[in-house]
């Protein structure tokens, strides 16, 4: 995004880029004085926190969601606590690419010790698995051996 600043000096009109946060969706079209806008972005970082606050904690409440019902599934093969460590990299990486920069300091850490614990969990149940077949697999090539 670009705004377009008057110089003080001589008047001429500079474009100075900006990042901001899209409003809506991306084919939105709203309405602002009977004239069609299609992207509105917010610029000012502490107006687009409590938007991009709540789009946020929306996604990970979801999050929490499907992760509670992955690391209660009793899979023997693992792909459910796969899927869970996935999903958490995910959103991490959504967030760091997408809302880092409008969110506050204090509500990245209380998601991210959350996430910590449950990845902790998922990588834990998965190297239980992970044992548990090189155990069966020792005992098998054990009794083949006698």
């Amino acid at each position: 995004m670009y705004s377009v600043v008057k110089a003080k000096i001589n008047g001429d009109l500079d474009y100075i880029s900006e990042e901001g946060f899209v409003l809506g969706k991306k084919d939105a079209v709203f309405e602002v004085n009977n004239t069609n806008v299609k992207n509105i972005e917010v610029c000012d970082r502490k107006l687009a926190n409590p938007v991009v606050y709540v789009k946020v904690h929306t996604m990970y409440k979801k999050l929490l969601n499907l992760l509670a019902e992955l690391l209660t599934d009793d899979d023997d093969s693992g792909d459910s606590y796969r899927e869970a460590l996935n999903q958490i990299e995910r959103f991490r990486m959504i967030i760091k690419n997408k809302y880092r920069d409008f969110l506050l300091r204090q509500d990245l850490e209380k998601m991210s010790k959350k996430l910590v614990i449950l990845q902790k969990e998922a990588n834990n149940k998965l190297l239980e698995i992970h044992n548990y077949r090189i155990n069966e697999l020792k005992e098998e090539t054990n009794k083949r051996s006698r």
